[in-house]
This record gives structure tokens, C-alpha cells and sequence, in this order.
């Protein structure tokens, strides 16, 4: 018997969803800062064993959309979820419930897996039991797990349990794939990643980043990357003083290319002015963001 299905990880920002499901998959596919609402996609990550494919997908962090590019991020969770054959919702260590969860909850029919995370954190065992027993309390749900994805303590506990709901059905997708996402996809939000852990403030949040061309010849990766801003004044900070801020953007962008695609990396970057790009549905678009 094969059995295949889609697992929707769900939680708000910083709950730490994309280091857990990186975890899970056994690679970097999601990007990872300490800063809120790094995750804007909806990714894709695929896990094949001898009888099994799971197809996991890393969410935005649940939040209350203010402009249309959150509106965007929202849709992805409601997709997901619409999709999923089972849902881990991921929170973290002294978390409690509130109207953002239980408003995305409303929409689960798949069976549901609370994960506490950074469990780690917690004073002692007993502290983590009565944490676990708050949630189940709180939330119906198949099971209660208490993990840290900085540690991996736990982590193996939760394949046997989305194992048991998965669905008998051949696998979605080839087994040598790992992500649903091109190479392309992944260029782009390594070197946003790098903008979050470099600048603060609104920059990050402000920034999109579009890949112009990717060549390879097997042995050299030519990467043009364009950085969007949205105000002309957030444009000098990203440079910075004779370029350096975005000189080191770009090596460490490269030094972190080069070890995802295998290959010696040339990045050429650029920056432009896309005024209120989150708000604008044309450039939301174009960035696709939306359909």
C-alpha cells in the first residue's frame, strides 16, 4: 500500500514553521530570520519513503492583513488548509489561543496535530505536560506534541503521526523532486533573506526580489537579480555608503547560493524603485503574488 498526501503547517509568525518543516523535509527550502512575516509563499516541500510521499507546505504566519500583499499571504493559508490531508498547527512555548487561530481553525476538516515548539525553553517537563494539557483543553486534535526544531528534540515523533491520516494514493509528485518551486524561487528568497538579517526596520518588509536572468553552464551560475524598494529614500539605505550595505547582500547571498545549487555562483544585483509595490495589484502580480 502507497500512501501519498498534503500536509498543511500552519502558526503565527516566529513560531518557528519554516525551520520545523526544513526538519521534516531534511533540507533548507523555507527562509529563516528572527524577524515576523519572513514567510510570504506558500512552499512546497516533498518527503518520499519506501511507501509514503508527503507533501508538506510551509504557510505565511497567520496575521490580520492590512494591505493587499497580506491579503495575498492570508489566501496561500486558506489554499493550503482547503488542500491538506492532515494540518499541523505549530506553536511555541508559553503560546495561547486566541481569534487568529481560532479563526483559521474554523477552516481545518483534515485531522489536526498541535505542535508546542521551542519546547526547549520550557523550565522543566512537568511545564511542558501542562502546556500540552492547556492545548488540548483548548483544541481538538488527533495529537499534542511538544518539539524544539532548534534541538530536534521530539521532531521524529511527529512523521508516525501524520503516517497514521495519511490517505492511501500514489504519489503526487516525481521521487527525485524535492519542492514544488523552481531554482529561480529559491535564488530570489535567498537574497531576500539576506536583506531581512541585514537591515532594519521597514526595508526588509519593503523589499521584493526579482530574478532577470539565470544561466547555467554547469559549472558557473550567472545570476541578475533586481531588488524592488518602495521609496525612493529606502533606496540609499539598501546601497548603503558607497555601496557597501548591498556588497554585503551580495557576498553573503553567494556564499549561501553556491552551497544550495552546488556551483560556483556569480551574482550581479541591482536595485529599483517600485513605489507601494504591496499595495499595487499589478506589481503583486508580476512578483506572483496573485494569479
Amino acid at each position: 500500500m502507497h500512501r501519498a498526501g498534503f500536509v498543511s503547517i500552519i502558526g503565527k509568525p516566529n513560531v518557528g514553521k519554516s525551520s520545523l518543516m526544513n526538519k521534516l523535509v531534511g533540507d533548507s527550502l523555507s527562509i529563516i530570520t528572527a524577524k515576523a512575516q519572513t514567510t510570504r509563499h506558500r512552499i512546497m516541500g516533498i518527503l518520499n519513503g519506501a511507501d509514503f510521499q508527503i507533501v508538506y507546505s510551509d504557510t505565511p504566519g497567520l496575521l490580520e492583513p492590512r494591505y493587499t500583499l497580506q491579503q495575498a499571504m492570508m489566501n496561500y493559508v486558506k489554499v493550503s488548509l482547503e488542500d491538506a490531508d492532515v494540518v499541523l498547527l505549530v506553536t511555541e512555548w508559553g503560546e495561547k489561543l486566541d481569534e487568529l487561530i481560532t479563526e483559521r481553525l474554523r477552516l481545518v476538516r483534515a485531522p489536526l496535530v498541535v505542535i508546542v515548539n521551542k519546547a526547549d525553553l520550557a523550565p522543566n517537563e512537568k511545564a511542558v505536560q501542562q502546556h500540552i494539557a492547556y492545548w488540548a483543553e483548548k483544541v481538538p486534535a488527533t495529537a499534542y506534541l511538544a518539539v524544539s526544531a532548534k534541538t530536534s528534540a521530539g521532531v521524529d515523533a511527529i512523521l508516525p503521526e501524520i503516517l497514521r491520516h495519511l490517505p492511501e494514493h500514489p504519489g503526487y509528485y516525481p521521487k527525485e523532486e524535492l519542492t514544488d518551486r523552481s531554482e529561480r524561487f529559491f535564488a530570489a528568497e535567498i537574497i531576500r533573506e539576506k536583506i531581512f538579517l541585514n537591515y532594519e526596520k521597514e526595508v526588509p518588509y519593503s523589499t521584493e526580489v526579482s530574478i532577470e536572468s539565470f544561466k547555467d553552464d554547469g559549472k558557473l551560475l550567472k545570476i541578475r537579480a533586481v531588488i524592488f524598494i518602495e521609496r525612493d529614500s529606502q533606496k540609499g539605505i539598501l546601497i548603503g555608503r558607497g555601496g557597501e550595505s548591498l556588497k554585503k547582500v551580495g557576498t553573503e547571498a553567494r556564499h549561501d547560493l553556491e552551497k544550495f545549487f552546488n556551483r560556483k555562483v556569480f551574482l550581479e544585483t541591482h536595485v529599483k524603485v517600485a513605489e507601494n509595490w504591496r499595495k499595487e495589484t499589478a506589481r503583486l502580480r508580476q512578483f506572483g503574488y496573485l494569479d
